[in-house]
């Protein structure tokens, strides 16, 4: 065991995902049997409607979880008729409709309340690990990595605006100085902290969390969670690092199997995996003969 590094009570994995993406998350479930220890589960996050095709994956050390189990009872997973019914939207009379990948953060945060780990680490369904990695690695002596790239917010895009919903949620100014950037993939958080956090909002808002965080439906978990533990808790529990333990290719033409080869080539000699965004339709097979 790496120096310094002292195991806490159980370590768990969690991957939002839905039904398009099964094949890909088949894929990482793969990968993190190979390469991946210190492992008691891996928790599949998905919506009611997808969990009887994910129970395929399901194994000893990996289990199912359906949405509805996690969350509100009020928040229904409905076909959109603005898609032509092609992809889903979340309705209620509590909030206004909300996409997937709404949700899928949702879950993130929601699982803390329903498993026994204390490290529960995120990996996202289209990440490939390439190299061994142990889930105790997240920690030093009583502190859990937390993912911080210093002063690195971007200035375009949404991040501004969840960086301001997070601290409209937490009760803090809307933009930190600096302004740090948590976002990330293969990253921990401790359970705890997340019960403290979901107490912490509610105390605040009078209402659910699920209602305080998605009001604005522009937010961040990530944001969330680092700004809470960085400016509420003043970073207790946790020590920072800046550098992404996965490569990710965030956004570009998809790639063939010289540009994988090169793009993996590319990884630091610390980061444990790839993760190749779906959307850029990178070919499922390629992938697959790069891990293999």
């Amino acid at each position: 065991m790496t120096a310094g590094i002292e195991p806490q009570a159980g370590a768990a994995i969690a991957t939002p995902s839905y039904g398009p993406d099964l094949d890909r998350c088949r894929l990482l479930c793969e990968s993190i049997d190979r390469h991946v220890t210190g492992m008691d589960k891996h928790y599949l996050l998905v919506s009611g409607r997808d969990a009887a095709r994910f129970k395929v994956l399901e194994g000893p050390h990996r289990e199912v979880i359906d949405e509805r189990d996690i969350l509100p009872a009020w928040l229904h997973d409905l076909p959109d008729p603005t898609s032509f019914f092609r992809r889903r939207i979340w309705v209620s009379t509590r909030l206004p409709p909300l996409r997937g990948w709404h949700v899928q953060q949702l879950r993130r945060i929601a699982i803390a309340a329903y498993v026994p780990q204390e490290t529960i680490a995120y990996c996202d369904s289209d990440v490939l690990f390439l190299k061994d990695f142990n889930l105790s690695q997240f920690w030093h002596g009583g502190a859990l990595r937390l993912y911080r790239r210093d002063d690195a917010l971007p200035k375009d895009g949404d991040h501004l605006v969840w960086s301001a919903n997070a601290g409209k949620t937490l009760g803090l100014p809307a933009q930190p100085v600096p302004a740090h950037d948590y976002i990330s993939t293969v990253i921990a958080w401790r359970r705890d902290t997340v019960l403290s956090m979901i107490r912490h909002i509610e105390s605040r808002h009078a209402t659910s969390w699920v209602q305080a965080v998605a009001h604005d439906r522009k937010f961040s978990e990530c944001i969330l969670y680092g700004r809470y533990v960085d400016e509420v808790l003043q970073g207790a529990g946790h020590f920072h690092a800046e550098e992404s333990l996965c490569q990710v290719y965030w956004d570009g033409p998809s790639l063939d199997e010289e540009g994988l080869e090169q793009f993996a080539a590319s990884m630091s000699p610390r980061q444990v995996a790839i993760g190749i965004q779906s959307f850029t339709g990178t070919d499922l097979h390629t992938l697959r003969r790069l891990f293999r």
